[in-house]
């Protein structure tokens, strides 16, 4: 028997003509039902979208919208062929063909669930939360590793294959791949430190050595800084957390200690008057609490002093603001009572030399006055 005559042999092709025509007309019939009803969902899925509060039914038209027209094509083929006698190795391998485009149907559903989840959390923690921003990106990467590597574990499975031993050959080619991307995976285990530790979030201003810059991104391998001269700075996640990083973002207050000089001429009863005037100065500004002011000690060519008080906000250009406005009243108040600022000076002790020793004009001796 030729090959054609075993596939004629098939139950599927004892079929007559008007039960192939009765599954062609329930395919089409399903498939133009489906195909009408995607537009609909997602024409009501924007919809609920556009509005600010998030809807019941709002995530699951969005996973919804995401059904495939390849699908859709299959299970309107599935339907179609029920009609039909199919016989049962026929029928096992449909089963099978719709339980893999379900698999990957499924797996684009839950992927859309997991985006459209993560758009949601990233919009209200843009205003309330900062700190979950960044884990937002990581979170995503990992769930949808974890979802197609199920989905594709499913459909080798479906397809007979022993995932059993792929799975336990995978461990062993793991660790080879593992030692060979020993740098990628530290950053990628460094990024979910961050994720779950949180040391620092999108908006913080960082300084990591001797670099300076808020923070943009939080990525799988690397953090994105923008500097205070515009450029975009890139760290490694890895090498981040072993450097020594100063987050000004958690910052509650600023502690500033500033130096005042001035001249070894002023009077010892307005030095004295020195560090009460600094307090007033200072206790009369905003957003300040004094902490204290000495006259510190006696240096090269000035009387220094310092004062001590804190700005109670973290906002940089309002610890300017308050400086600013401090020096100004501190030089007035000088200026006034005849005080002067000292100026770096030297003085030069010069010694006169010695005089010369007079010549001795004594007699010389005898032998001497005969030589000459």
């Amino acid at each position: 028997m030729t090959d054609v005559d075993q596939w004629r042999s098939w139950p599927l092709f004892s079929n007559s003509l008007n039960a192939w025509l009765i599954a062609g007309a329930i395919t089409l019939t399903t498939l133009t039902v489906l195909l009408l009803l995607r537009p609909m969902v997602r024409r009501y899925s924007e919809k609920l979208s556009r509005t600010e509060r998030t809807e019941l039914l709002e995530i699951p038209m969005t996973v919804l919208s995401r059904t495939t027209l390849l699908f859709l094509l299959v299970v309107s083929v599935f339907f179609g062929l029920q009609s039909l006698e199919l016989g049962e190795k026929l029928r096992t391998a449909l089963r099978s063909l719709i339980t893999i485009a379900l698999f990957w149907q499924m797996g684009v559903w839950v992927s859309a669930a997991v985006r459209a989840w993560v758009q949601k959390r990233r919009t209200h923690s843009a205003a309330e939360d900062r700190a979950a921003l960044g884990s937002l990106g990581i979170i995503s990467f990992i769930a949808s590793v974890l979802i197609w590597s199920l989905v594709l574990l499913a459909t080798l499975d479906n397809l007979g294959v022993n995932i059993t031993a792929l799975v336990a050959g995978l461990g062993i080619g793991g660790v080879a791949v593992a030692l060979a991307l020993q740098n990628v995976l530290g950053d990628l285990f460094a990024s979910l430190s961050i994720a779950l530790d949180r040391p620092f979030v999108i908006g913080d201003f960082l300084q990591v050595d001797n670099l300076l810059g808020s923070v943009e991104n939080i990525g799988i391998k690397t953090t994105r800084l923008r500097s205070l001269d515009g450029e975009q700075i890139i760290i490694s996640n890895s090498n981040l957390l072993s450097s020594r990083v100063r987050n000004f973002g958690r910052m509650q207050e600023r502690r500033v200690a500033f130096a005042t000089s001035v001249s070894y001429e002023t009077p010892i009863d307005l030095i004295e008057r020195i560090p009460g005037m600094l307090r007033e100065i200072v206790e009369a500004e905003k957003d300040t609490r004094f902490d204290r002011s000495h006259f510190q000690k006696h240096g090269v060519s000035s009387l220094d002093f310092e004062t001590v008080y804190y700005v109670t906000t973290a906002d940089f250009n309002r610890y300017m603001d308050i400086q600013q406005s401090i020096n100004l009243k501190l030089h007035r108040r000088l200026l006034e009572l005849g005080i002067l600022f000292a100026s770096p000076t030297q003085r030069e002790l010069i010694k006169p030399p010695a005089p010369a020793e007079a010549p001795d004009t004594r007699a010389a001796p005898a032998s001497a006055r005969r030589s000459g």
